[in-house]
């Protein structure tokens, strides 16, 4: 499996796509802060929200988490690598957790920008604002605005936003069955896409149905998952984690009984 990780993350690391979505998502995470400290301090008026949200780390990452998986997933299965490699003797078990592993690792790159420029926006001491409510990074950036970081204040944050990480990877792992299943790029990100609004959806349907918020509270979409901030409690963060990697090695696990009765042509 090693081998397989180290050419996909060769692969990643020499191809556009990957520069280009960290360009995109690293300008995206300035205007996403740009603009609620605008709205914060009377700029701009809280009608701006709605495009604030669309620069935020969910709506961005719900669109290149199919991309990515569109790109070095299923490509992998036009040009006959995935092929090449079950005829190689790698088992499919392999395969899919080393397919994943190099996922994770291309998403959590371009997810970086909104971490740091997140970090370096609440350790100006400046107020945020995106009259509304938010979630993953926003909402870490919008909570704590104007709140001064400590010592011990700055290592709870880097935990936060580990854990919001994990749980961001969690949320896109369905990407890596879809890639599996569906094997086309264009579908796989609109599925996706689709996918994230209907669990948007549930999750504000949760708020008034106690059956909706058990549920949701054994998947990683479960909303006060992506609403950890420096006042969340460590039970709070260490189920938040906790639930997003048993998440994740269900998803895998799943990939892997689907893909195992697969002919692959």
């Amino acid at each position: 499996m090693y081998n397989l990780v180290s050419a996909d993350l060769f692969k990643i690391r020499k191809s556009i796509a990957i520069k280009a979505a960290f360009a995109i998502t690293s300008i995206s995470a300035v205007f996403m802060s740009v603009i609620a400290y605008k709205i914060a301090n009377g700029s701009f008026q809280e009608n701006m929200s709605g495009i604030g949200f669309l620069f935020g780390d969910t709506d961005i990452m719900s669109i290149f988490g199919g991309v990515l998986a569109g790109v070095y997933i299923c490509s992998d299965f036009d040009n006959n690598i995935i092929h090449d490699a079950i005829a190689g003797g790698f088992s499919r078990i392999r395969i899919v957790t080393g397919k994943a592993v190099s996922f994770f690792c291309a998403a959590i790159f371009i997810l970086i920008p909104y971490a740091v420029v997140t970090s370096i926006a609440l350790g100006t001491g400046s107020k945020f604002s995106i009259g509304s409510m938010s979630m993953g990074f926003l909402n870490l950036l919008t909570s704590e605005a104007g709140s001064t970081l400590t010592a011990a204040g700055t290592g709870k944050m880097l935990i936060v936003v580990l854990t919001l990480i994990i749980v961001c990877a969690a949320q896109l792992s369905p990407c890596v069955f879809l890639a599996f299943v569906i094997k086309k790029p264009v579908i796989v990100v609109a599925v996706y896409y689709g996918f994230s609004i209907f669990f948007g959806q549930l999750a504000i349907l949760a708020k008034g149905s106690k059956v909706f918020y058990d549920i949701l509270s054994c998947t990683p979409f479960g909303g006060q998952y992506a609403l950890l901030t420096l006042s969340s409690g460590a039970g709070d963060i260490i189920k938040a984690a906790a639930v997003s990697l048993v998440f994740i090695i269900a998803i895998l696990l799943l990939t892997h009984l689907v893909f195992r009765k697969m002919e692959i042509k």
